[in-house]
């Protein structure tokens, strides 16, 4: 029967035995018949389709023999005077783009050298802290001696004034302010 037929195919226990589903009908049609042309409809279309190639091929083939006229190889004496300029031009761009070229190859090697620098001094660092770990561990006395800064390292003394003297040419102002601004009363 009808109900019984609907049942069994909308009836779902997909997600779960305790989880009752009922799905949509799905009415479905048929496909279309694909229409049927009659041959002969099929033969003409083709027959225009080669005919047509075949204009355009001898079209194509008529207009290869066809030289082009003196005129039109010849140049212009505007576009032949005006060479130079061009081609100073074309010189002028290569040069800037080779100067463009070398600065970008400058900017990548000074690049790597930074970064090789930058890592030299960290590996340095590191090495250098865990030098300092080390000795912290055996001596405490050897760490703080070790971490004091030494005077005689680079040998620098400065003598001289602690503050800078005052400018005497400087004509500083006495502190008396003379108003010039406008003042508008009202009548």
């Amino acid at each position: 029967t009808l109900a019984q037929t609907f049942f069994k195919r909308s009836f779902s226990t997909f997600y779960s035995p305790l989880c009752f589903q009922f799905t949509d009908i799905l009415c479905a049609e048929p496909l279309k018949k694909k229409k049927r042309i009659d041959p002969a409809i099929i033969k003409q279309r083709e027959e225009r389709r080669r005919r047509r190639l075949e204009k355009q091929i001898r079209r194509l083939e008529r207009n290869v023999q066809q030289l082009k006229p003196i005129s039109e190889c010849e140049i212009p004496l505007e576009i032949f005077s005006s060479a130079e300029i061009y081609n100073r031009n074309i010189v002028e761009s290569c040069i800037e783009d080779n100067k463009i070229l070398a600065i970008k190859e400058w900017t990548r090697i000074k690049l790597k050298q930074h970064n090789g620098d930058a890592l030299m001094i960290e590996r340095i660092m590191d090495s250098q802290q865990n030098a300092l770990d080390n000795l912290i561990r055996i001596s405490e006395a050897l760490y703080k001696s070790a971490i004091k800064a030494d005077d005689g390292l680079i040998p620098w003394r400065s003598n001289g004034p602690v503050e800078t003297p005052p400018n005497q040419e400087y004509d500083s102002p006495d502190g008396e302010y003379l108003d010039i601004s406008k003042k508008w009363d009202h009548i």
